[in-house]
């Protein structure tokens, strides 16, 4: 059983992927630079919801979509304006006749990244991840998809216990991080899933870090097997899902298309793929969720 995940960056997109296949969503915004912490994620605050299924006249007419841009091959995304907050949730009421809020949530991880650019953070720029990751608690979003290098090229032990404390743990940062010289964590872990991102792939040592990355309790991690794309990363995703034994999920991201899938599937033994959306997007149709 495969996962299929979906990379979007957009409420319209997000919900066309569900329609259309997708088991899980991560949610970001700026795909150019990899992608950042998604600018429209206040959006999903429960209380924007409760004011589009209480009070719908309040809100601006909704959009009507053609029916090529829900279609269940393809993706058309519709652009939306930065900070049009009523354009989206008037979208949102008219396209999730099929999901609740509830149901939108737990398929959805969020992309915690502050800045494009190397994966070493500042003091300051850790806490503005954690304060997005607190937002994205309260929300009741399924999980979160980090990662933090040193600048030698391994997981950030302190940095990353940080951020995990702020998905798992109370609304407070901790004055100092849980790490060990073993590479664990003592990190609080609650109902939020963890994603290790594609920093991964910039580890000096990816064994060893895959090994750090599972005592620190993630139940994931987003990776091209440390080259140019999946494809070509065919033999490194093997040897990790290999020695990740079924201790974690290696998925394979960057690259998967409706025609590599399969075979990324079949030479690695990945238990899950992630696409990015663009424009006449297919997705996998021989893939069953583990969802």
């Amino acid at each position: 059983m495969v996962l299929l995940e979906v990379c979007c960056t957009s409420l319209d997109s997000a919900l066309a992927m569900l329609r259309a296949g997708a088991q899980r969503l991560e949610i970001c915004s700026d795909l150019s630079c990899g992608g950042l912490t998604p600018t429209w994620l206040n959006l999903l605050h429960p209380g924007t919801f409760q004011l589009i299924q209480h009070h719908p006249d309040s809100l601006p007419p909704i959009r009507q979509h053609s029916g090529n841009s829900l279609s269940t091959n393809t993706l058309q995304p519709i652009q939306q304006e930065p900070g049009s907050s009523s354009n989206i949730a008037a979208d949102l009421q008219f396209q999730t006749s099929a999901y609740s809020l509830e149901e939108f949530l737990d398929r959805t991880h969020v992309l915690i990244r502050c800045r494009p650019g190397n994966f070493c953070y500042s003091y300051a720029e850790v806490e503005a991840m954690c304060e997005s990751i607190r937002l994205c608690r309260q929300i009741g979003v399924r999980g979160v998809v980090i990662g933090a290098l040193t600048p030698e090229g391994h997981p950030d032990l302190p940095a990353l216990s940080r951020m995990i404390h702020a998905a798992n743990g109370p609304n407070t940062t901790p004055t100092t991080a849980a790490a060990t010289s073993s590479g664990t964590a003592d990190t609080g872990l609650g109902h939020m899933t963890l994603v290790f991102h594609r920093a991964f792939d910039e580890c000096l040592d990816p064994f060893g870090a895959l090994e750090q990355i599972i005592n620190l309790g993630f139940s994931a991690i987003l990776t091209s097997g440390q080259a140019s794309n999946a494809e070509a990363g065919i033999p490194m995703l093997k040897q990790l899902v290999e020695r990740a034994a079924g201790r974690i999920t290696i998925m394979a991201g960057k690259g998967v298309t409706a025609d590599n899938a399969a075979k990324i599937i079949r030479q690695t033994d990945v238990s899950a793929v992630h696409l990015s959306e663009r424009p006449g997007i297919r997705l996998p149709r021989t893939l069953h969720s583990s969802y």
